[in-house]
């Protein structure tokens, strides 16, 4: 998620990121994600806040290599898209210890994850991030 990381405005996004809620235009029934303040297909103002399914399925990924030079422990990073049944949602991968271990269909869920330090501020970053479910047998 590309943002400003003020403290501010980290916290005003807060419900968002560290929640998964989207908005449902009441006038068409569209669900976004981020929330939106007005619909990009119909143009209605009229939304709701909703929280969106915390699982779904994995409907494409890409591997990034090119990594800003804080990042480069975390190299390669993943990103997906992901059907939540209600919307899709474009987030980072995490959790994966063997890039043969995703694949499409696979089964997703949001966790919060540790992305930045400021330290300055002292102030810890979480954002979502989606993993690849566990299979218990």
């Amino acid at each position: 998620m590309a943002m400003d990381l003020s403290i501010s405005r980290f916290w005003r996004k807060k419900v968002s990121v560290y929640r998964l809620y989207g908005s449902r235009c009441k006038a068409c029934g569209k669900v976004h994600y981020p929330p939106k303040k007005a619909c990009p297909y119909c143009g209605s103002r009229d939304l709701e806040l909703i929280e969106l399914p915390k699982r779904g399925k994995l409907l494409s990924y890409t591997t990034i290599y090119a990594v800003p030079e804080g990042a480069r422990p975390k190299s390669p990073v993943y990103f997906g898209l992901i059907d939540l049944g209600i919307t899709k949602v474009v987030a980072e991968l995490t959790d994966v210890a063997d890039k043969n271990s995703l694949k499409e269909g696979i089964e997703v869920e949001a966790v919060l994850r540790r992305t930045r330090e400021d330290r300055d501020s002292g102030l810890i970053y979480y954002l979502l991030k989606f993993r690849p479910v566990m299979v218990h047998r």
